[in-house]
């Protein structure tokens, strides 16, 4: 690496997920203190000398039990207003999972856009970059920061995880929605040029009407395939199940699924137990804390985006390109047992 010393926070709430970052980059976590007062209000600061370094501090934020996505910004814009003062070069959030992403556009009348306002939060504390895996909008996220906000894919997981297991199959990657089309295209091709032969397309019709979910049709040939489902995160898990049991009734023999970002709300797990999907691929960006244990493993693999958080790191620090990284080669056994950072 060259330029100014590299100096990398994790906050406690991601430290599992920072110390493999870390242990990627050859480095230990810099030291730092959390302290929780009576009335709710809380602090955090580093405890060694950041002046003149390149700080990257590690945090997720996905809410979970005994601290929501606002307790988690919260903390992260006050730590890194904290590192700004003690006079850091330059402060980079990594962010594996971005709260409010979702929100970046307005649907209904005087909507808030809520990716926007977090983008504004984080320049007003003097943030200098952020990073994150796979928003749900990418264009939206990156016009809504006026500083660089850069972007990570997963795409390369799911590719070596699927070209490893599907031999001489035909497989047809399918968007859930018309919205999905450019990432499961991506996927698509990607995954061709592993497996040396073409792979089919095809996108499900879906609508949303204060909150109800309808549309069946599947535009794509998918029958007598691997049918590999991709989407940008897991809610509910119903918009998958739909999809998986539309691609089932037009013939397909196998059905996978691949997002990159867990959020398993409500009756997820019991909805990721239906017998039309056989594997869901996520990644550990969110811990899979609200899923039954039994579907870890069995019906869900996490696999680890650390190698790669930690690449763009090294190259961020050392002033090389993050292009590449889309297909950047992942480790042999990319697959991650989560249940040490699951809270009790």
């Amino acid at each position: 690496m060259t330029g100014d010393a590299l100096c990398l926070f994790a906050l406690d709430a991601t430290r599992p997920y920072g110390e493999r970052v870390a242990a990627a980059l050859g480095l230990t976590l810099a030291r730092h203190e959390e302290r929780e007062f009576e009335d709710g209000e809380h602090k955090a600061r580093p405890l060694e000398s950041v002046r003149g370094r390149d700080v990257y501090v590690i945090h997720s934020l996905h809410g979970e039990p005994g601290m929501s996505a606002n307790d988690k910004l919260v903390r992260l814009l006050f730590f890194i207003g904290a590192l700004k003062d003690a006079s850091a070069a330059r402060v980079t959030a990594i962010c594996p999972y971005l709260a409010y992403s979702r929100k970046d556009r307005r649907t209904k009348p005087r909507d808030p856009v809520g990716t926007r306002y977090v983008a504004q939060l984080f320049e007003a504390v003097g943030t200098n970059r952020v990073l994150t895996l796979d928003v749900h909008n990418l264009a939206a996220y990156q016009n809504a920061f006026r500083i660089p906000a850069e972007h990570l894919e997963a795409r390369s997981l799911f590719v070596a995880w699927l070209a490893a297991r599907l031999g001489d199959e035909p497989v047809a990657v399918v968007s859930p929605d018309a919205g999905g089309v450019k990432r499961a295209d991506a996927l698509r091709d990607s995954l061709a040029r592993a497996l040396g032969r073409s792979a089919g397309f095809a996108f499900m019709e879906k609508r949303r009407s204060e909150g109800v979910v309808s549309g069946e049709a599947v535009v794509g040939d998918v029958a007598g395939k691997t049918a590999v489902i991709v989407d940008d995160l897991i809610g509910s898990g119903t918009t998958l199940v739909r999809a998986a049991a539309a691609c089932r009734a037009l013939g397909a023999k196998r059905v996978f699924a691949a997002a990159t970002h867990g959020v398993f709300a409500g009756d997820a797990g019991a909805v990721l137990a239906d017998a039309a999907l056989e594997k869901v691929l996520v990644t550990d960006t969110i811990p899979p804390f609200r899923l039954p244990p039994a579907l870890l493993g069995s019906r869900v693999e996490v696999l680890d985006t650390t190698p790669l958080v930690a690449e763009a790191i090294r190259r961020l620090h050392g002033g090389g390109s993050l292009v590449e990284l889309s297909t950047w080669p992942v480790p042999a056994s990319p697959i991650v047992t989560m249940m040490e950072s699951i809270p009790p």
